[in-house]
């Protein structure tokens, strides 16, 4: 097969003409054919199965995101029962409005089973915060060092929780041979608002907001 075997093809006669010729021919056609198909329809195929192709890793992106925060989740509600358990735990030891009197009677009781003797007791205004309100109690007491210190004990034994506060010891007599110690501190119980509080609170802190 030469050259000159293409130059002078007469497709009329296209049966006629040799066989490495007849090869070449129907090699160029196909192609030619290939070419034209992939232009006109292979391409736009091509294109939607590149799309098709990105999406599906998307979608993929988009299912190991979703499993790893349903895995998640299991925690996150072991954590909020646990928080839940905790907090009503807490709340368990701030009494309600109903039950203030019988605190107040226990820490007074607290020093009167020590051996102290209360020279002040005196409640002060509540200060309420959004969900809980604080009430101070001004406390002046004398005794022995040792009754000091289990009054202090008792009181953080108490069911409900007290705190201490601005403690300031001192002698009775400073000019006496006798150890009486005066105590005055500030102690501050808490309890929790009830639903209508908290709503006043709510409301309170809206008007409040400029």
């Amino acid at each position: 097969m030469q050259l000159d075997d293409f130059k002078n093809i007469d497709f009329k006669n296209a049966g006629g003409l040799p066989y490495p010729v007849k090869g070449v021919l129907l090699l160029v056609m196909f192609l030619v054919l290939i070419a034209i198909g992939y232009w006109f329809v292979w391409q736009g195929a091509y294109d939607e199965l590149s799309q098709a192709r990105a999406h599906e890793v998307e979608l993929k992106t988009a299912f190991i995101q979703g499993k790893e925060k349903a895995v998640k989740v299991a925690g996150y509600k072991v954590q909020m029962a646990d928080i839940q358990k905790t907090f009503g735990a807490l709340l368990r030891q701030l009494p309600d409005k109903t039950q203030m009197s019988g605190l107040l009677t226990d820490i007074n009781k607290a020093g009167l089973i020590n051996g102290l003797e209360f020279e002040l007791f005196k409640p002060g205004d509540e200060v309420k915060t959004e969900f809980y309100a604080e009430k101070p109690i001004q406390i002046k007491v004398t005794g022995s060092y040792d009754n000091l210190g289990a009054f202090a004990t008792e009181i953080s034994r108490l069911s409900r929780i007290v705190t201490l506060n601005d403690l300031n010891v001192g002698l009775v007599n400073k000019d006496s041979k006798d150890s009486v110690l005066s105590l005055e501190a500030v102690a501050k119980t808490y309890r929790y608002l009830d639903k209508d509080e908290i709503q006043q609170a709510l409301e309170a802190k809206k008007v409040a907001k400029p």
